[in-house]
Parts: C-alpha cells; sequence; structure tokens
C-alpha cells in the first residue's frame, strides 16, 4: 500500500488528470481505491463498471478545458479479461457501448478531443476505435498482469483517425501526444509519420541484435578482429539511421499530431518533490524489511560444496587482483543503495552483494563481509581454492562477458556492451 499511496502522490505532483484502473488497482479493495484517487488528485474512469462499492463519479466521463479547447476523457475496463477473472462485485459491461454513450455526452457538452483511456488491451482497443471512429486517440492499458518482465514498446498506429497510443510496463517509457489546432479544424494530420515510428521500432530491434552480436562475437577467439570492427560500423550505420528517423517534417497546412515516446533515463533529471516522496518511500521499505528479514540467515554450503569467502581473504593472494578492483565502481556497489536508503529493498539489493541467496552467500539484512561485487560474483565461492590454491583452482578463472548481463540489463542499465565495459575493471594482475 506504501508503492500504491507514493505513486499516487507523485502524480498529483506531476498533474494527473485522470486514470483507469486494471484488475491490479482492485486487489486492495474499492475504499483504498477510492483514497489513491483521491491522493492522485486525478480522475478514476471506468465508464463500463458497476456493482457494490462503485461510485457513480468514476463513471465519468470528464470534460476538460486545455488552451481554450474542450477535450472529453473517458474511461473504459476490462478486469474480467485478466488472469483469474474480474473482483467480486464488479459488473463489467461492454466497453464499446460504454464509450459509444460517453461519446454522445461530451460531445452535446461542446469536447472537441476526445481520448479514450483504456485498460482492455490493444486488440479491444482497436475495436474500439472501429466501432467509435471519431475519437482522437485511445491510450491503451492492460487488464491486469503479473510477474517482473519489461515489455516492449509496441508502435503507435491508425485505426482510421484514430491514434493507438500504447508504452512499455514498469514506466520504462513514457509518451507525450501533442495536439496542434489550426483553423478551428479537429481532423488532425500525422506530423509524426507513423510509417517512420514503426521503421523505428525495427531499426532499434536490430540495433540490440546487432548490440548481442557483437558482444558474443568478441567473447569467440574464432571471430577476426576485422569482421568484428566491420559489425561495429553496421551498428553505427543503423545509429546514425535511427536518429534520421526521429525527424519528422510538419504538415504545411492544417491541425496536427505529433507522437513521441521517450525511454526514461536519469539523465532526463528530477522532480524535487517527486525525489522527495520516492525517498521517504525508500526509508519506509528500508526500516521495513530491515525488521521483517532479520531472522533471514544464508543457508549453509553443502558437504564438500565451497563457500563464499569474502574478499580480504582473496586479496592474501591477489594483491595486485584487489588494488585493481578498489577502483572499480564495484567496490563501492553497496553504498550506492545505502546512500538512498535501498540496501534492504528486495529489487535492488541482489546486483549490490556477493553471493546472494546462494549456500553460504548473503541475503537481504546478512552481508557480513559479502557486500559490494566482489571477486566471488564473476569468479564464483572460493573457499576450497582459498585453503589450497596449489591443488584447487578458481571455479571460475576468466569469467565470459555474458556473466555480466545478469545484472546489467534494463531498466537499471540501457544500451550495455558487455566485452568493452569489462575493460573496465581489468588491469595489472586482473586479466592483464
Amino acid at each position: 500500500m506504501a508503492k500504491a499511496s507514493t505513486i499516487a502522490s507523485c502524480l498529483a505532483d506531476l498533474g494527473l488528470a485522470g486514470f483507469t484502473p486494471g484488475k491490479n488497482d482492485f486487489v486492495a479493495g474499492l475504499p483504498e481505491l477510492e483514497r489513491f484517487r483521491t491522493e492522485s488528485k486525478g480522475s478514476l474512469l471506468m465508464a463500463n463498471v458497476a456493482g457494490q462499492g462503485v461510485l457513480p463519479a468514476w463513471r465519468g466521463p470528464q470534460m476538460r478545458e486545455i488552451n481554450g479547447v474542450k477535450l472529453g476523457l473517458i474511461g473504459v475496463t476490462s478486469p474480467d479479461r485478466a488472469e483469474g477473472g474480474a473482483p467480486a462485485g464488479l459488473d463489467v459491461a461492454s466497453p464499446i457501448d460504454a464509450v459509444k454513450a460517453d461519446v454522445a455526452t461530451l460531445r452535446a457538452q461542446g469536447a472537441r478531443v476526445l481520448v479514450v483511456l483504456a485498460a482492455v488491451g490493444r486488440g479491444e482497443a482497436k475495436r474500439i476505435a472501429d466501432a467509435v471512429p471519431d475519437l482522437t486517440a485511445i491510450v491503451v492499458g492492460s487488464p491486469g498482469g503479473s510477474g517482473d518482465a519489461n515489455s516492449e514498446t509496441p508502435p503507435p498506429e491508425r485505426i482510421g483517425n484514430v491514434l493507438i497510443a500504447e508504452t512499455g510496463n514498469h514506466l520504462t517509457t513514457a509518451a507525450a501526444l501533442d495536439l496542434y489546432v489550426r483553423d478551428g479544424s479537429y481532423a488532425f494530420a500525422d506530423g509524426t509519420g507513423l510509417d517512420l515510428a514503426r521503421k523505428r521500432a525495427d531499426v532499434m530491434r536490430r540495433i540490440d541484435e546487432m548490440r548481442g552480436k557483437i558482444a558474443q562475437w568478441e567473447g569467440d577467439p574464432k571471430v577476426s578482429k576485422a569482421d568484428i570492427e566491420a559489425r561495429r560500423a553496421d551498428l553505427a550505420v543503423l545509429e546514425k539511421e535511427r536518429a534520421e528517423l526521429d525527424k519528422a517534417p510538419t504538415p504545411a497546412k492544417g491541425s496536427f499530431f505529433r507522437y513521441r515516446v521517450q525511454e526514461m533515463r536519469d539523465s532526463l533529471g528530477k522532480d524535487n518533490a517527486v525525489s522527495a516522496r520516492l525517498l521517504a518511500y525508500y526509508k519506509q521499505v528500508n526500516e521495513a524489511n530491515k525488521k521483517a528479514f532479520a531472522d533471514k540467515k544464508p543457508k549453509a554450503a553443502a558437504k564438500g560444496e565451497a563457500s563464499y569467502a569474502g574478499v580480504e581473504t582473496c586479496t592474501t593472494c591477489h594483491d595486485d587482483a584487489r588494488k585493481v578492483w578498489d577502483k572499480t565502481a564495484h567496490a563501492h556497489a553497496y553504498a550506492t543503495l545505502s546512500n538512498q536508503f535501498k540496501e534492504y529493498n528486495l529489487d535492488c539489493v541482489s546486483c549490490h552483494v556477493t553471493g546472494y541467496d546462494m549456500p553460504s552467500g548473503s541475503t537481504v539484512t546478512h552481508v557480513e563481509n559479502l557486500k559490494d561485487v566482489q571477486c566471488e560474483v564473476c569468479h564464483g565461492p572460493g573457499s576450497k581454492h582459498a585453503a589450497a590454491p596449489s591443488k584447487v583452482k578458481v571455479p571460475i578463472p576468466r569469467p565470459k562477458p555474458e556473466s555480466c548481463l545478469s545484472c546489467h540489463h534494463p531498466p537499471h542499465v540501457h544500451e550495455f556492451d558487455a566485452v568493452r565495459k569489462m575493460e573496465d575493471i581489468l588491469g595489472p594482475g586482473h586479466g592483464r
């Protein structure tokens, strides 16, 4: 509940107009959903849902006036299509019928732009666009989901004159739709170049594939350096093509729209109010997890199996490697969490300690001698090697670049070249 409340308050800081819930948003009950709505200061819109506890105000629609233009906002959802069906007590009607009814209401009130928030999936959103062609745009969301995997951001498309917009989950991307009204016309031409957007998505896919191949080839002695450099040249061409596709000419006459998807990056900057709320939330999670997992200790290693020894033990014989490691970001990985009150955050800690959740390793609260990304993260548990270095080899003498990808992946790290990055952690006595 703390996370939901924090998100709602952050959305209020950002000026949320409205949202449409999926099944996951009902999990704490309708009174809590109303509390989150109040905290968000936005409208909760689900025109096609009724039932005990559903407030009339939730059904909408809403009218907003922006720069003199009346914009109608409609929300529909299909939690009954999510895994396990709709929450008990909810009556879910046809999204199409609800949108038609709300469009008529909004038109009578003078709405010139009509936007639907549709937590119904992309297929149903397209059917709404077919059935109600005078909509301006449909913002697509999922009826409900589970799991931590990040979804790709589908390219936008138009069904007739209706723009279908959808972003990736977990706020990996955000979309901006700008409408430019000329001469009082509300028929918006495509000023984005949606065909270009689809090409851009294809180019992005090819760039990702090329990066992966280069990383794989660089670790393969059978692939010549000339071939690798040729692929790097191909990658540069693709990246240039992507940059060119970001440009689209503005229509010379008439109203038009521009649609843009922005990948979320720390480099974009921050909002101070939102940052303060997130910091308070992380402090709250930290304190709660510190108590909740205080007694969770790592399992002992099986008899005859190596255990984690810690960097100080490794330093006894590998002092040169230690000097290299001390200068890397790996040596300060745990501090990057503790400085943000995230060292007990279950979503973060595993990549900032050694042997997390492994036999003889660390847990969220028990990280003695195993803070930071130490030698054994890459080389494997080394107790047996440390006890008899002349007889027992290091478990993984030369880690492959691919091993870095277990932590260095989106949304935490973007466009990561494992082979090149590995150079940053090598030095005299450590790989050279």
